[in-house]
């Protein structure tokens, strides 16, 4: 890893920008190696992730991990996969689930966390947070029509619902995600990792 990565992580990990709008105080969860070539944006830790301080270790991390079709080994390789959601920490729980990931975050560090990563073949873009701020205006007017769209991003990004067991209906309602898009996944990331 470069030491300027190195010094920028450390940074991403001791940011307090926002620590008196958490509710669990911060933990930023970030992870990047200079070689990684697939990059997962996602929406924010849920507390599980925040009380493990293990980026996706939770139902979601091993439905995406399934998606994906990667063993653990290689998802946590830091030299092959960049994990770096919308919102680094934990931002709470709202009336139907986790609240959105906060937006200082993405203003503060994204742009030099993302330039110091200049391996990345893929981009998977996860959740209409991570959509609306990767895609923008080339983004659909809903989540599902944006991942049906699917096509018209890649091959260097690849829009996707958020692996939550909260999505199981939406997962049943468009099953030709899982004919579709999933096999396509599968195929690149094989050839990356």
């Amino acid at each position: 890893m470069s030491e300027d990565l190195s010094n920028l992580l450390t940074q991403i990990r001791s940011c307090t920008a926002c620590a008196a709008d958490l509710p669990c105080g911060p933990r930023p969860i970030v992870a990047a190696g200079a070689t990684a070539r697939i990059l997962i944006i996602g929406q924010a830790p849920g507390i599980r992730v925040h009380q493990s301080g293990v980026p996706w270790d939770d139902p979601s991390g091993n439905r995406l991990r399934e998606w994906m079709g990667v063993t653990s080994e290689d998802f946590y390789d830091e030299c092959k996969v960049a994990l770096v959601p919308m919102g680094f920490c934990y931002p709470g729980t709202g009336t139907s689930g986790d609240l959105p990931p906060r937006s200082e975050c993405a203003e503060l560090w994204h742009e030099s966390l993302l330039s110091q990563l200049n391996n990345i073949r893929l981009t998977l873009v996860i959740g209409q947070y991570a959509q609306k701020y990767r895609l923008g205006s080339r983004r659909r007017s809903t989540l599902t029509k944006t991942v049906q769209a699917w096509q018209d991003f890649t091959p260097d990004n690849l829009p996707l619902p958020h692996p939550s067991p909260r999505n199981n209906r939406w997962l049943k309602k468009n099953a030709w995600f899982e004919t579709d898009v999933l096999p396509y996944l599968q195929r690149r990331v094989k050839r990356l990792i």
